[in-house]
């Protein structure tokens, strides 16, 4: 079963490459994702890493918690699931004639 980490504490210029690099020592990585920011592009300092099997995801985090990646102190966990969102958002105009 894939499990879904979160890497936090990345530099900005940390890659995708560089971070499924990483991981693959710990076990096999499907997939690295870095979230950027949506305007500008850069880099948000974190990611999520989905690792093929629960062992091999154990393993990450017990090798990178807390340890140095590109100068930066990494925070590896499970990631919480993505909270529900509601509704359109945001500002808008209300006709109030």
């Amino acid at each position: 079963m894939v499990k879904k980490l979160y890497v936090g504490g990345l530099s900005y210029g940390t890659t995708e490459d560089a971070l499924h690099d990483l991981f693959s020592q710990a076990g096999q990585v499907d997939s690295v994702k870095v979230i950027t920011d949506r305007d500008t592009g850069r880099s948000k300092g974190f990611a999520f890493v989905e690792m093929s099997t629960d062992a091999a995801a154990q393993d990450a985090i017990s090798k990178y918690d807390g340890k140095e990646f590109d100068g930066r102190r990494l925070t590896v966990n499970e990631a919480k699931p993505q909270a529900p969102r509601s509704g359109p958002s945001g500002g808008g105009s209300r006709n109030r004639w």
